[in-house]
């Protein structure tokens, strides 16, 4: 198996000479004029040069070679044949657009001159650590009437750069801190700045996602149903996950991984210890935490899993 392996790294990334119990080949990130990319088929690979390092060879080869590579690949590593996915969720209704707008008395956050009215807002946004940078960002305001009163808002926008949903989260002290629009909340929040293609990092909440940075999305309830939008984007794009929910969380996490690994989807694992949620990071902190997350395969689960039980 290593050696058929190899051979379809090598139809990938040329020539290797090898180097122990490693081959080294040409880097496909850096592209350095040595052999300088170190690959265990095993243990993963690693970049002397450019320092980039993965645990999943099959990155490598979904990132660089062709359908046949991965279809190769997924035969010598025991997943089910990847042909398949063609036929995954085949009677996917079509996207039924939600009608949707903001709140009349919605005023953006992002505007440089701001009424005293908004100072409350941006207190409590301040205190969660959210920047204006995050502000412009994620397009987020607030109200001081109507149905939404006392309530900062943060929209998202579906593929097409419309309306798909908000969350308006109360910063007085309102009994009710969650107060959504009555639409089902079965959407990819702010799909529109997702890139599928890169690592994608699962949060529960938004305010976790706006901590997590770039490329991170909310799953927006209490699982990730193998019907729902995004589970399905997912499967669909071989999108490699970075999971980062909140420490009492486990047996939805464990769930959620065991259905991504049914479908042979790269699953990461950041550990959010010490913290009631990723929203209470910093972003400093939660980027070290991602650098240091666990890569979970079907080889290593059972054992993750027993951490937990």
């Amino acid at each position: 198996m290593e050696e058929q392996k190899l051979n379809i790294l090598k139809e990938i990334l040329g020539d290797s000479f090898r180097s122990g119990h490693e081959y080294l080949f040409y880097c496909p990130y850096c592209r350095h004029h040595k052999k300088k990319f170190s690959v265990n088929i095993k243990n993963g690979a690693k970049c002397w040069v450019c320092d980039t390092s993965t645990p999943n060879l099959r990155r490598i080869v979904r990132k660089f070679g062709n359908y046949n590579h991965l279809i190769e690949w997924d035969k010598y590593d025991g997943r089910e044949d990847i042909t398949e996915f063609d036929n995954l969720f085949a009677k996917e209704e079509p996207v039924q657009r939600q009608f949707l707008k903001l709140p009349d008395e919605f005023v953006s956050l992002a505007n440089k001159n701001l009424s005293l009215t908004s100072l409350p807002a941006r207190k409590y946004l301040n205190k969660r650590g959210i920047t204006r940078q995050d502000i412009v960002r994620w397009k987020i305001g607030y109200c001081t009437s109507g149905n939404y009163a006392g309530r900062v808002i943060i929209p998202s926008f579906d593929e097409n750069g419309d309306l798909s949903y908000f969350i308006a989260r109360a910063y007085d002290n309102s009994w009710k801190k969650y107060m959504n629009p009555p639409v089902p909340k079965d959407v990819v929040f702010n799909e529109l700045y997702l890139d599928w293609q890169d690592d994608m990092i699962l949060t529960e909440g938004v305010f976790d996602t706006i901590v997590a940075g770039p490329n991170s999305v909310p799953v927006l309830g209490s699982t990730l149903r193998e019907s729902s939008r995004l589970f399905q984007k997912i499967v669909r794009n071989d999108t490699p996950i970075y999971l980062a929910f909140d420490k009492d969380a486990h047996k939805k996490e464990l769930r959620i991984i065991e259905k991504f690994l049914s479908y042979g989807i790269e699953v990461h694992k950041i550990d959010t210890e010490g913290f009631q949620d990723v929203g209470e990071m910093t972003k400093e902190e939660f980027n070290k935490r991602k650098e240091d997350s666990v890569f979970i395969n079907n080889d290593n689960y059972l054992l993750y899993q027993a951490n937990f039980m």
